[in-house]
């Protein structure tokens, strides 16, 4: 029998030993400077330059570190190069640098809240045990069901807890948009909630589209709150949408006051004045009372409304939402989100629809406890029990499947129908033929699923410096090749999609800085799987990334969560998926009992390998700043090397091994360019101005810390085997990136 009242105590202390790591180790940091003091009615309000994007929501709480001093103060405002920041204290006239931290156990510290308002309410207390432990037995009528939205519809009008499992491309917006569109022609309230903006959006636009079709569309009833809507198709949903519509004139004055503001700001960034200060003063003020006025309205459409979509972030700090009562709570991404949050979450409702994919990406939490692992780190399918009995293939009454699949083609779903979702979910009928179209365009033309070995091609994994991050040089230049291959042969939806950061990282920084024009006219991201959740594209590039010369790959891809992190990364899928990875390290590292493993020799087995000898019948279109070539070929790297102004860096892992050619082709550089060797040992012949002794896992020549010569000299790298190839790049930020490694 399971006591609500102990679950709430373990929860809350799982709470606070994660706000407490987090309050030690979590905070966001922002670099400013150049502060300016503006006093207005008492409060000390400093105006600051930012160098990089601030994501911090306005009025959220922040603290200020100036050397060893931390003052409390709350963000006014943040766009472009400027913020505004009220503080607690009086730091004098000017600051010249510092940092601003933003702490992400607030929203931690409002759940809390919420739990422990939850204690006192018997009728809240009742739907979390019917949450947590949903053995109630079924109600619905089984013998009328005529559809996957029918049968929904049925159990959860009947039930009060119904847990949706919706595996990637099941029709799991399709299905919960139809459902909760038919609760609300019954006359009934629903709250839609999920994890990220997106998934909300997501969901209220499917609705939103649906309940049109039906000529029922009543402007007001369905209100997306909380997220700034920068689609104009989305405005007739929006909080802002409605007030411009219904409020002109107050819509009109903020705008104005904004657009002031900018340019003041714009006038402050160039030269500070008292005058200027003072104006900016005075259009806050205003602009502070206009958003007054707007808030009383944004309050009155969301109770108004029959539909209310919104993050389970806002729900659990916003009275306007907590304290209100709906008849039906849809969660979506319910697996990703903390027990806690779900648990919250199904108290505002009278019934509530769980969805989500246990086989998906589990929440995410940063300090190690025992009650941590239990309720934060673990998804609320696992703790129900509705899963329980899964191995023997039996489904819990209150779980609902959807098993076909329309996103994937069959190529590519063929590995996660059987190794993931154990031959439960299959193929819809259409999935194949509209498909097609993607399958045959290039790179790999009519073939859906492709392995890009990348064995003895070098030793290119290391570890970034200050993340300890990996990174592999030469599968990102191979994936930005496929990017292009694929960009070039007509496709216009792309993702990339690595487990570690600093590589996705670097891809998007390759991609800004070769990839300009080509990033306006298509849909081409670069993520961590961790934020590619919930996306999808035509073409997916997932680069492994590790390889030699790693002792062990990481627990990124073999971990207790790397099956669901290779799920995402395969199922973002819809026509062509591109896994680029070292099959020989792979069998030499990972045991054929992990996932990844697996999807390496079901592709192996599958034929879907494209081998690193065929490394240039593939590349069709090189593009002008990045090229492959034949490593023994010394004629375009020598061009460079002569044609040298300032520098040369080369990198010599194996110091001894340079051939004549090389050594006299380094000595040979103009006058006045100066030579690094970075090299364990020192190699006599070559006349070097600077000797860096250093271990750098492969050979590279850097040209005026602008052209990337990688794989160059071939005798001096490690683990290769022909055809012998280099890649030459011109990025003076990847060149940047590179030198700060060293």
């Amino acid at each position: 029998m399971i006591s609500i009242s102990l679950l709430l105590k373990k929860w809350q202390k799982a709470l606070q030993v994660e706000i407490m790591h987090l309050k030690k180790f979590g905070s966001n940091k922002y670099r400013v400077s150049n502060g300016r003091l503006m006093i207005r009615d008492g409060l000390f309000l400093y105006f600051f330059d930012v160098h990089n994007p601030v994501r911090i929501p306005n009025g959220s709480n922040v603290r200020m570190q100036w050397g060893s001093l931390k003052v409390n103060g709350r963000l006014l405002s943040s766009e472009g190069s400027n913020i505004i920041i009220e503080l607690e204290q009086n730091l004098g006239d000017m600051l010249s640098e510092a940092i601003i931290l933003h702490d992400p156990w607030e929203l931690l510290d409002e759940l809390f809240e919420r739990l422990e308002e939850i204690k006192e309410n018997k009728q809240k207390r009742r739907r979390i045990k019917r949450l947590m432990d949903p053995s109630m037995p079924i109600k619905h009528p089984t013998d009328k069901i005529t559809s996957n939205v029918h049968e929904l519809i049925l159990r959860s009008k009947y039930n009060p807890v119904t847990y949706v499992w919706g595996p990637p491309g099941t029709g799991k917006t399709y299905t919960l948009a139809r459902v909760v569109a038919n609760h609300y022609f019954k006359g009934k309230r629903v709250l839609v909630l999920a994890q990220s903006n997106q998934a909300v959006d997501v969901l209220m636009k499917e609705i939103s589209s649906f309940v049109e079709t039906k000529g029922r569309f009543r402007e007001g009833d369905l209100i997306r709150y909380g997220a700034k809507v920068s689609d104009s198709s989305f405005q007739s949903l929006s909080t802002s949408g409605l007030i411009e519509k219904k409020h002109p004139d107050l819509a009109s004055q903020k705008n104005e006051l904004l657009e002031e503001r900018k340019l003041i700001k714009l006038d402050l960034t160039k030269s500070f004045s008292k005058r200027d200060s003072e104006q900016l003063l005075e259009i806050e003020k205003k602009l502070s009372s206009v958003l007054d006025k707007i808030r009383l309205k944004e309050i009155e459409l969301v109770k108004d409304a029959e539909i209310v979509g919104a993050t389970l972030a806002k729900a659990a700090t916003d009275p306007l939402l907590y304290e209100d009562e709906f008849d039906y709570i849809v969660l979506d991404e319910a697996s990703m989100a903390f027990v806690p949050q779900v648990a919250f979450a199904t108290s505002l409702g009278k019934r509530a629809i769980v969805c989500g994919d246990f086989k998906q990406l589990p929440p995410i939490a940063s300090s190690r406890h025992q009650l941590v692992d239990e309720w934060l780190r673990e998804d609320i399918y696992h703790r129900s029990g509705v899963i329980d009995h899964l191995g023997e293939k039996q489904l819990h009454p209150h779980l609902f499947l959807l098993k076909e699949q329309r996103r994937m083609h069959p190529d590519i779903s063929a590995f996660t129908n059987k190794h993931i979702y154990h031959s439960l979910v299959g193929d819809h009928s259409s999935v194949k033929q509209s498909r097609e179209s993607i399958v045959a365009r290039s790179p790999f033309m009519d073939q859906a699923a492709i392995l890009l070995d990348t064995s003895y091609t070098g030793e290119h994994c290391m570890s970034d410096k200050s993340t300890n991050s990996r990174v592999n040089l030469w599968q990102l230049l191979l994936s930005f090749q496929l990017i292009h291959e694929a960009f070039k042969g007509g496709n216009r939806s792309i993702g990339y999609v690595t487990p570690y950061r600093a590589q996705a990282e670097l891809m998007e920084l390759i991609l800004g800085d070769l990839y300009k024009n080509e990033l306006l006219e298509a849909d081409i991201i670069a993520a961590t799987v961790h934020r590619f959740q919930g996306s999808e594209r035509d073409v997916m590039v997932f680069d492994s990334v590790d390889s030699y010369p790693q002792e062990r790959p990481g627990m990124l891809l073999i971990g207790k969560d790397s099956d669901r992190l290779l799920n995402v990364a395969i199922t973002r899928t819809r026509g062509k998926f591109i896994h680029v990875s070292d099959t020989h390290f792979t069998k030499d590292k990972i045991f054929y009992s992990k996932t990844y493993r697996k999807l390496v020799e079901h592709q192996l087995q599958e034929k879907q390998v494209i081998w690193p000898r065929e490394i240039g019948s593939w590349i069709k279109n090189p593009h002008p700043r990045l090229r492959w070539m034949h490593a023994k070929k010394l004629e375009e790297v020598t061009k460079d090397i002569q044609s040298a102004k300032k520098s040369i860096i080369a990198s010599l892992p194996k110091g001894n091994l340079v051939s004549p050619d090389w050594i006299q082709l380094l000595n040979d550089r103009a006058p006045g360019v100066e030579l690094v060797i970075i090299s364990q040992e020192v190699v006599h012949s070559i006349k070097a101005n600077e000797y860096m002794e250093k271990s750098f896992p492969f050979p590279f020549i850097l040209v005026d810390k602008r052209f990337l010569w990688l794989g160059m000299p071939l005798e001096s790298a490690k683990g290769v085997l022909p055809p012998f190839v280099s890649a030459r790049i011109d990025s003076h930020l990847l060149a940047d990136y590179l030198l700060s490694q060293i």
